[in-house]
């Protein structure tokens, strides 16, 4: 995302801190990141974070007067727990860890609960446990960009804790049992002593509760919507490969945990980007979690479009980047200033290429898995002003869809690759602006005719015409990307990324032209080019597609566009092969991302580098976990090991799983289609049932 400047002038840059050590853990608005001994306070980004800023920025533990040795950690979702030793203590001479400290984190609406249990396995122990907390009260922008105060706001001592404010929220700490001693140290920070005595094969616990209150309101106050669903609980996995349920579970557990209620419709719910960079609203983003789990169910979709169509562009605002019709980038709580960039973005941002016609797409596709149609009608108007947009606002003179950042304080590229290197030749020299991405011709192409779809269905008389000239200009920016985009070098065919600002189309190998599959943009002949070089060994490694060819001039396999793998970009792909009929080669890449997942213990991380040590992938050091696109990934598995297509209107579902079963025989439970929760099956001979479709449905393999 937010990548845009790694050399800015005037003397050496800060650094934007890494996250690829820290054990991450987030419940909506509220996200933590600790070391692997649960700390938080030992490097840059380490915090308890409500809201966008950071509320405690120091969570010290020692017993005995040292720090703890760890051991183990886990995370999954709004709770993580981690075991660390007391080495000094118990047993002397022994290799074995005889005095433990279990904490487990968990974290609630409004902050925080971290249970300590100690437990003496040898030798009874006499010791102090130790707590030193504070809060810096930085906001997430100037974390990231590597410039947080190395200073703690004063902290206030009571019997039971202490508290402390900052500039946006009230900190409360409430320590059970009563501490022994409550003072405050020369910088602040709050000191919390209890003396324990603990018996052979005996625990004693302490519990911290930290309780996050808003003093002063922001522009967007989003809260923990997780209740909201009840996905691990609803959808359960059995299948020949066991690492698929795993992914699926955990995944399930992650999207749910970065659920956010929008402050304007509190009954509406979306998935925040990531942590613990994006918590909060992305067009983009928001979009496609929500459309890859149109399977399990579409009120993530229905709240995320009435979120965005809340906040669709009605101006022209060149610092927003607002047009009438437009959907929105992002919303901040504040401005968003990041010192190491150019970067000054207002609350509402609207630089986004793809956003819009994503939006349609998604109501489309909504409407397909069964929206009820009242809410589908609902969102009539903002589809009219979007489909508006698409294609009287967004094409250039040429009739492509382009992009510039005007107010020199925004986003260089605004497609998903918006980091300001993204966009290059095969020789690796980055292209000139105006850029015309391929993906963003094919989300239009694939949203207009989607937006004809549902006026003709569901518009009045007056819609009749529009969508006749919503098909008219996806015929004709089909034939501009046939005309322009396809290019002819070293003796290979294949879609250019972009055409630059002169005209030219950008050579540059990479993962763009995936996006297309299933669009509509390409023949059946181009997606076949298509998904062959794609699934090349430039392009396919052992564990996704990367993002640029590792024969292109610039490749890095841990550049964040130029060679990495992103979970939910070889996801896309894989998807549109199996929309294309290509249902071997997308299991192909979905097995991929099942070697992915494992390798990062089932939690899949925002970007990662395919091969780095001994065969298997290494993260992207600063690489949000978890992320939502990423998290939803796991559901697009599930589509196509079932090779799954519903389509609620017309009353028809097919089940054409890939040649050869190379996921094993499957049950999936929690499917949905529309109301009705049913159950797909593939049996170990290919056979497959379906049980609990509603009355009048069409089953088709």
């Amino acid at each position: 995302m937010h990548t845009q400047r790694i050399d800015p002038p005037g003397g050496p840059a800060r650094l934007q801190p890494w996250l690829h050590d820290l054990v991450i853990t987030t419940a909506g608005n509220v996200t933590a990141l600790g070391t692997a001994g649960g700390d938080i306070g030992l490097s840059a980004a380490e915090g308890l974070y409500v809201d966008d800023a950071r509320v405690v920025s120091r969570c010290l533990v020692t017993f005995g007067g040292a720090p703890l040795e760890p051991v183990g950690r886990a995370a999954l979702g709004p709770e993580s727990e981690f075991v660390g030793s007391a080495r000094h203590l118990g047993a002397k001479g022994s290799a074995d860890p005889t005095v433990e400290v279990h904490r487990r984190r968990l974290l609630r609406s409004g902050g925080a609960e971290e249970t300590l249990t100690v437990t003496s396995r040898a030798v009874p122990v006499a010791a102090k446990l130790t707590v030193v907390m504070g809060g810096d009260g930085a906001e997430i922008a100037v974390v990231k960009g590597g410039d947080a105060p190395e200073t703690l706001v004063p902290a206030a001592a009571t019997s039971t804790g202490g508290s402390w404010n900052t500039s946006r929220h009230r900190v409360t700490v409430v320590c059970d049992p009563t501490p022994a001693t409550s003072t405050i140290d020369p910088d602040g920070a709050l000191r919390l002593t209890l003396p324990l005595r603990i018996d052979t094969g005996e625990s004693a616990t302490v519990v911290l509760r930290t309780s996050v209150t808003r003093i002063v309101p922001s522009g967007f106050d989003a809260d923990d919507a997780s209740e909201a669903v009840a996905w691990p609980d609803t959808v359960h996995v059995a299948a020949g490969d066991p690492r698929l349920e795993r992914t699926v579970k955990a995944s399930l557990a992650d999207l749910q945990s970065l659920l956010l209620s929008d402050p304007q419709a509190r009954e509406d719910f979306f998935a925040a980007a990531g942590s613990p960079w994006y918590l909060t609203l992305f067009g983009r983003d928001s979009i496609w979690a929500a459309r890859l789990t149109l399977p399990i169910g579409t009120e993530l979709a229905a709240g995320t479009l009435r979120a965005l169509a809340r906040r669709q562009g009605t101006t022209h605002d060149t610092l927003r980047a607002e047009e009438p019709g437009k959907i929105l980038h992002e919303v901040r709580r504040v401005a968003y200033v990041d010192s190491t960039s150019r970067l000054e973005l207002p609350t509402v941002y609207y630089g986004t290429v793809d956003a819009t016609s994503l939006w349609i797409c998604l109501l489309h596709d909504a409407w397909r898995w069964g929206m009820p149609e009242k809410d589908v009608r609902a969102l009539l108007p903002e589809l009219r002003s979007a489909a508006t947009w698409l294609t009287d606002i967004a094409p250039g003179d040429d009739g492509l869809l382009t992009y510039v950042d005007v107010s020199g304080k925004g986003l260089t590229n605004q497609g998903w690759k918006d980091s300001g290197d993204s966009i290059r030749w095969r020789d690796g020299r980055i292209a000139d602006a105006p850029i015309a991405l391929i993906e963003a011709q094919a989300y239009a192409v694939e949203a207009a005719r989607s937006a004809s779809t549902l006026l003709l269905v569901l518009g009045t008389d007056e819609d009749a015409a529009r969508a006749k000239a919503l098909e008219d200009f996806a015929d004709h920016l089909q034939d501009l990307v046939r005309r322009r985009f396809w290019v002819d070098e070293r003796d290979n065919t294949y879609p250019a990324m972009a055409i630059d600002g002169h005209g030219e189309a950008v050579t540059g190998l990479g993962s763009n032209m995936g996006h297309g599959l299933g669009t509509g943009v390409f023949t059946a002949d181009e997606a076949t080019r298509v998904t062959d070089v794609l699934t090349e060994p430039r392009m396919l490694g052992t564990h996704g597609i990367a993002t640029y060819a590792s024969d292109n001039g610039g490749f890095n396999p841990l550049g964040y566009h130029t060679g990495s793998v992103w979970t939910h970009d070889t996801a896309i792909c894989a998807l549109g092969m199996l929309r294309e009929g290509h249902r071997a080669q997308a299991a192909a890449v979905a097995q991929r991302l099942l070697t992915a997942a494992e390798a990062f213990h089932f939690r899949y991380p925002e970007l990662f580098a395919d091969t780095g040590v001994l065969g298997e992938p290494i993260p992207y050091p600063a690489s949000c976990r978890p992320q939502a696109w990423s998290a939803a990934s796991a559901v697009a598995l599930l589509t196509i090991a079932l090779g799954l297509s519903v389509d609620v209107p017309n009353r028809t579902i097919t089940v054409e799983p890939p040649p050869g079963l190379p996921f094993g025989p499957i049950t999936v439970r929690g499917i949905r289609v529309g109301d009705a929760s049913v159950t797909v099956a593939v049996d170990a001979d290919g056979r497959t049932t379906v049980d609990g479709l509603p009355d009048g449905f069409t089953f088709k393999t």
